[in-house]
């Protein structure tokens, strides 16, 4: 049975849309993959989400079951949710005030191993698959068209003729 694990970082000064983008960078890549691309991401936020990534990987690697091999490990998932607001008040000319709202988001990536390769063992006589008796398959044959038939194609001005 594959391994699963997840890691989530809160309260991270962020809009989630923001942090999407990033995310849908890295969302059913292998691990090593993931971390070379968060490491050159032209994005703030890319250094939080790699965080959360080697969270989740060590968490992957302390699951009972864990084959040991990072490598195969992928990311399944991964999604950032909005997270409580701050609102501020920014002073205006003339006594307004216009509000500044910080956003905050709740960074969630989760990690699975793929299942491994199962091949089935063979001895030299036995081959993998039952040979065909026979030729090749019969080739199907060609419908007629309108063309090859000969047939003119009746039109509504040939019918008002006649």
């Amino acid at each position: 049975m594959a391994v699963e694990a997840h890691a989530t970082a809160k309260y991270i000064r962020t809009s989630a849309q923001k942090a999407g983008l990033v995310l849908d960078l890295i969302r059913g890549r292998d691990v090593n993959h993931a971390l070379a691309t968060l490491k050159f991401a032209r994005k703030g936020v890319a250094r939080d989400i790699e965080k959360v990534l080697r969270s989740a990987i060590a968490n992957a690697q302390t699951k009972d079951g864990f084959g040991g091999d990072v490598d195969r490990l992928f990311v399944t998932a991964c999604f950032a949710n909005q997270g409580p607001s701050q609102k501020r008040i920014r002073p205006a000319p003339m006594g307004r005030a216009f509000r500044v709202v910080k956003r905050t988001a709740h960074l969630t990536v989760k990690v699975a191993e793929r299942p491994s390769k199962v091949v089935a063992a063979t001895t030299p006589g036995e081959e993998t698959r039952p040979r065909r008796k026979g030729a090749a398959p019969k080739a199907k044959p060609a419908k007629p068209t309108a063309k090859a038939s000969g047939a003119k194609k009746s039109t509504k001005k040939s019918e008002a003729k006649a």
